[in-house]
């Protein structure tokens, strides 16, 4: 593969994995749709994997994978034309990137993450104020005791 090549490869019949060069590493997009719903996640590699490499990853990591939350998807019928289907096939492994539904599931996946990054954070931030006011308080009544 080249610096931009765009290669896809199948998930049996759960979705389809994109990998691609996105300045400066390779990423993988996993694309999977069930029930007119699609869900995506995005796993960066580093230096471009190899197909061993990512079928390793595919087998051990994919049920770890935390997809984004379901969009709506309409799957276009195709035709039956096995030429039409070459053209379709040739014209896909030109095209670099992700599709707009699949940016757009993963925006809303970094939403819900930062969040509940903001959320988490907010409770650690409170919790440990509560531990400084209950020091300071047990100080407090550690000097009036009169030692």
């Amino acid at each position: 593969m080249n610096g931009y090549d765009d290669s896809s490869r199948s998930i049996g019949n759960m979705g389809k994995l994109t990998v691609f060069f996105e300045d400066p590493f390779w990423v993988g997009v996993f694309e999977r749709v069930s029930d007119g719903e699609l869900s995506v996640c995005k796993v960066t590699f580093g230096a471009e994997p190899k197909d061993y490499e990512v079928r390793d990853f595919i087998i051990s990591h994919f049920y770890g994978l935390r997809f984004s939350p379901a969009v709506k998807f309409e799957q276009k019928q195709t035709a039956d034309n096995p030429k039409k289907r070459l053209r379709n096939a040739r014209k896909q492994m030109l095209h670099t990137g992700i599709g707009t539904r699949s940016q757009q599931a993963l925006k809303k996946q970094r939403e819900e993450m930062k969040t509940e990054r903001r959320q988490t954070s907010r409770e650690m931030r409170e919790a440990e104020k509560q531990k400084q006011f209950d020091l300071k308080q047990q100080k407090k009544k550690e000097k009036h005791r009169g030692h």
